[in-house]
């Protein structure tokens, strides 16, 4: 997301004339986006995407369920073990 950003912004100094990017050629501002493409190629090759949606979809079972046992007055036995 952040080489799209960088992108975005070269892009908009570019079109309104801001120096010293007004003197960029175009394909230096088609960089930030070829590495970003790059970025999310790997990141979807490797399963790096996949696992951080996992991990966080964990996160969030873990803090549903911990919310619904404060809720019904019971303790997670998980919690009890690690003195919380």
């Amino acid at each position: 997301m952040w080489f799209v950003s960088i992108g975005v912004v070269l892009l908009a100094l570019k079109i309104l004339d801001v120096a010293p990017v007004a003197d960029w050629s175009w394909w230096a501002l088609c960089v930030p986006f070829a590495l970003a493409a790059a970025w999310w190629t790997f990141a979807d090759a490797s399963g790096l995407t996949q696992r951080n949606a996992m991990r966080q979809m964990d996160e969030k079972k873990a803090q549903r369920r911990a919310r619904s046992m404060d809720a019904l007055g019971q303790i997670d036995p998980k919690a009890k073990k690690k003195g919380k």
